[in-house]
């Protein structure tokens, strides 16, 4: 059994590392707020452009935009990962890049020959450890991402299906459900499918809208028709455009906030750990000190015991 003073410096150590854990929880749920208030207001515009894209790119013809064509065959793929730059976040990053992971060997099972684009230095590390050579590398820019990353990913990704030197585009990341809790997301961003933002992250079932069945008629189900100004060809050209800085744009804000809140939970587990150490460590010492003086104490007595006879 360990001595007091061994068991002293355990607990001296525990309580330390609790202040820093604590610290770290605090610091993350104050800047949670932030980053939770940027990706709400980005949605609303997230939402309205996917389903502006959706919904015109039905009456464009075919030949106006050459980012709405499903090439005949895939050869090429590129797979953008957004990790954060930090650890200490329980499983944020290891649940993104395993899934990456699965989907580069699901591609190239297929025979695809797959590029990766490393948004976080988890995701540099991990897939430069791996003998993988990122296309894109960004650093330093998880909690605060910019608007000029998305720019850049979205033009060389424009670029690259239009001449043909990319087939398919995935993005996997992390969703921020609410504060707590994080779901895994897994989005194809070329070719383009029939899904919204709130098909997408899962919320069309949170508001019903309870006045449909007084509504005299169906909009969806009337046919019209739709007026491209100036052209269908410079229109479709500018939703992309929109499209594709907004779907990088809001992974990367909506992967921001849900590294502060995997951090806050992780932290707080780890608090709540050193707390019920230093409990146990407390009463171990307890235990020992309280043995250590009833040992005194039947010395003493033994002896004096021995004294008297």
């Amino acid at each position: 059994m360990p001595n007091l003073h061994d068991i002293e410096r355990r607990i001296n150590s525990v309580t330390s590392t609790k202040q820093i854990t604590r610290t770290m929880e605090m610091v993350a749920a104050a800047k949670i707020r932030r980053a939770s208030e940027r990706v709400e207001n980005a949605l609303p515009w997230a939402c309205a452009i996917s389903d502006m894209l959706i919904s015109t790119a039905k009456h464009a013809p075919l030949s106006s935009e050459p980012l709405l064509q499903e090439h005949d065959e895939v050869k090429r793929a590129l797979v953008v990962v957004v990790a954060s730059d930090r650890g200490l976040a329980g499983g944020f990053n290891s649940n993104v890049l395993r899934h990456a992971d699965k989907l580069i060997h699901r591609l190239e099972r297929d025979g695809v020959e797959v590029e990766v684009a490393a948004c976080g230095k988890k995701a540099i590390g991990y897939f430069s450890y791996r003998g993988i050579k990122p296309v894109f590398e960004y650093a330093g820019l998880s909690a605060d991402p910019t608007y000029e990353e998305a720019a850049e990913l979205s033009l060389y990704v424009g670029d690259g299906y239009h001449y043909g030197k990319l087939d398919e585009v995935f993005i996997v990341y992390n969703h921020a459900k609410n504060a707590a809790e994080q779901t895994l997301v897994e989005q194809q961003v070329l070719p383009i499918k029939e899904e919204s933002y709130r098909e997408l992250l899962g919320l069309d079932g949170a508001k019903e809208d309870v006045f449909k069945s007084f509504q005299p008629r169906d909009d969806e189900s009337l046919p019209g028709d739709i007026d491209f100004e100036p052209d269908a060809e410079s229109v479709m050209f500018y939703l992309m455009k929109a499209y594709l800085r907004n779907s990088f744009y809001y992974a990367l804000i909506d992967s921001a906030a849900g590294e502060q809140g995997a951090r806050r939970n992780a932290m707080k587990s780890a608090t709540d750990n050193a707390n019920e150490m230093v409990s146990t460590l407390t009463r171990i010492y307890n235990r020992v000190r309280q043995g250590a003086i009833t040992t005194e104490i039947t010395e003493i007595v033994g002896g004096a015991a021995a004294l008297e006879e």
